[in-house]
């Protein structure tokens, strides 16, 4: 019976196995409604933000700001890539590090690619590959403004003093725990409705107080912080969301696996008894003889 032996050690194996994936999707689908929930919640906010920023830098064209300047020979373009510190979580990861490629090679000025990693994966990945400026890891499940903050004046500065031309923020935004869909999208010029749609600016005056200028000089920045810590709130709803589906698939493949290997082992132990039953009635045939 050492077959039937190896067959459970091999079930028992994979019924360990069976009780960490769906452990881990517990957890994640209890760290998931908490994230979601701020995802959500971040978005009216966010687009109010940036409407009414766009709306203000469209009509107020007359004030200069340097995180506004469309800088015509762009030569170097920064990619923030928004990943997880782990993984465990299907293709979340890899689809983000594609999609950040894919920008890279359709891009046809030729320009300069620097990448700026909060997450570890998406550090480790541009560490071997080449093109890493910084790297943000280690971060908290449940997301801070502060470190986003962090991440959003090393930007701005690094725009400012015209280390970099373009920034391009690339994250997972959240629909369901089955889908997340990779998204590139451009932080740095702020664009116009002009720029961005094709449409012409609105026509409306507004009268400022303190002063557009002043407006603009304190939007800016929050604007910029806001926009990062969306996609990390964004990216932090993906990560759990695709880690909550694919233990989930992988508690199912281990049943599935527990199954078969015991319709094996019982293929096997019955074998092994009509072997024995066939010895012993050959043993008593052979002494009626």
């Amino acid at each position: 019976m050492a077959g039937a032996r190896e067959f459970k050690r091999r079930i028992r194996s994979v019924q360990s196995t069976q009780q960490i994936t769906k452990a881990m999707k517990m957890v994640a689908a209890s760290k998931l409604r908490r994230c979601q929930m701020r995802a959500e919640e971040s978005r009216p906010y966010t687009e109010t933000l940036q409407n009414t920023l766009a709306d203000l830098a469209a009509v107020a064209t007359e004030i200069k700001h340097p995180l506004l300047a469309v800088r015509e020979n762009v030569r170097k373009v920064l990619y923030v890539v928004v990943t997880g510190d782990r993984g465990l979580c299907g293709a979340y990861n890899t689809n983000l590090i594609k999609e950040v490629g894919d920008a890279i090679r359709h891009d046809e000025r030729a320009v300069e690619s620097g990448i700026v990693a909060v997450g570890r994966r998406a550090a480790d990945f541009f560490k071997k590959r080449g093109g890493l400026i910084a790297e943000w890891t280690g971060l908290s499940d449940y997301v801070n403004y502060s470190d986003a903050k962090e991440i959003a004046d090393y930007i701005m500065e690094a725009y400012a003093n015209e280390q970099v031309d373009e920034v391009y923020l690339v994250y997972a935004r959240f629909v369901n725990a089955l889908r997340q869909i990779p998204t590139v999208s451009r932080l740095l010029p702020v664009a116009t409705p002009q720029a961005e749609d094709g449409e012409t600016a609105r026509k409306e005056e507004y009268i400022y107080e303190p002063s557009a200028k002043a407006i603009l000089g304190s939007l800016i920045p929050r604007y910029v912080g806001s926009q990062v810590y969306h996609a990390m709130l964004e990216g932090k709803a993906s990560e759990q969301g695709a880690r909550m589906t694919a233990m989930g698939n992988a508690t199912e493949n281990a049943a599935e696996i527990v199954r078969s290997l015991t319709l094996e082992m019982n293929k096997e132990r019955q074998a092994a008894i009509t072997n024995e039953l066939i010895d012993i009635v050959g043993g008593s045939e052979a002494l009626s003889k």
